[in-house]
């Protein structure tokens, strides 16, 4: 018999993404309008253990829409990963009456939702990265948005690299994943691209390239590195005494995280919050929601995590065809 839940919490966990704020706005609206009390958990887990706990209601979510991070904040939490962490947080939870939650995050939020779920708190999780890097899912809130930022950056770095006859290094965020360096690629046209899930650590084919397209009267050449290989600078440094062509680095860091976010981060982020806040109405716990194939479904959390994900063989091979 499904679990008649009356209070939820709703937390963000992680790395902060454009989008938070939209999907926390969609679940406290939803849940009020199906007669749900609704409480904020500030700071993530770390807020949890610590009973950063306050109410929220549709005025506590008015004007968010539009703005970047999250308005929750958010930590990362060590303690939450022990036993005796995951036990006080089910406490605590159930002090407060939250019989419910809502965790907005990556896989090691997804990890933690799992583990309140099996101490008796039902729980839903919202993808929630930059990174693009969670398995059961084609959309991560926050991604829309940060590649669309680091793409505008690459252009106006372009148009100075152009005018000096530079090469230039942008690194892009993505730790182990290469998401973001594969579509600016696309999009930016770039002459290389090193993501961490492709690169053999061939510097000099790099090199190579860069001298045969200065003598076919190339002017600049774009590489974007992604985080996860990282090294821009003596990267830089080598490949100028190489080539004898000035060479700089560029490493668009945190700036990617922040900014309004796009259409498709309010609206996409908005619709899976709305679901979450159903599927824990429903009773439903230990699931994630994901968008897949064009439509909004959920996954048991454990299927979810156990599901693995890489560089779309395509997508790489289309791209590296064109970036020359």
């Amino acid at each position: 018999m499904a679990k008649q839940v009356k209070t939820i919490g709703i937390l963000t966990s992680g790395g902060d993404a454009p989008g938070m704020n939209a999907a926390i706005r969609a679940v406290v609206r939803t849940a009020i309008h199906r007669g749900l009390e609704v409480k904020g958990i500030m700071r993530g887990y770390a807020g949890l253990l610590q009973e950063e706990i306050v109410d929220m209601n549709s005025r506590s979510v008015s004007d968010i829409v539009h703005r970047g991070g999250t308005i929750l904040y958010t930590a990362r939490c060590q303690e939450f990963t022990t036993e005796e962490g995951q036990k006080k947080g089910a406490e605590i939870c159930r002090k407060h009456n939250i019989d419910g939650v809502v965790v907005i995050g990556g896989d090691g939020s997804f990890r933690g939702a799992g583990k309140l779920s099996a101490l008796g708190i039902n729980t839903i999780g919202l993808p929630g990265t930059i990174d693009l890097d969670i398995a059961c899912t084609d959309y991560t809130i926050g991604f829309d948005t940060a590649v669309n930022t680091a793409m505008e950056a690459i252009d106006r770095v372009r148009d100075t690299s152009t005018s000096h006859e530079r090469c230039s290094i942008i690194e892009v965020m993505g730790r182990n994943a290469g998401y973001i360096a594969l579509w600016c690629g696309f999009a930016n046209g770039a002459e290389d691209i090193l993501l961490p899930e492709k690169y053999d650590g061939d510097e000099q084919s790099l090199i190579n390239r860069i001298i045969e397209n200065r003598k076919i009267g190339k002017k600049h050449h774009i590489i974007i590195n992604a985080e996860g290989i990282g090294h821009s600078t003596s990267m830089a440094k080598r490949i100028e005494a190489a080539t004898g062509i000035e060479t700089r680095a560029t490493i668009l860091g945190h700036m990617q995280r922040g900014g309004a976010p796009t259409c498709k981060d309010r609206v996409y982020a908005s619709i899976m919050g709305v679901r979450a806040a159903e599927l824990l109405c429903e009773g439903k716990s230990n699931r994630v929601v994901a968008y897949k194939n064009g439509e909004y479904v959920d996954f048991d959390i454990q299927e979810a995590l156990a599901m693995t994900k890489d560089i779309p063989e395509d997508q790489f091979r289309i791209c590296k065809l064109l970036v020359r």
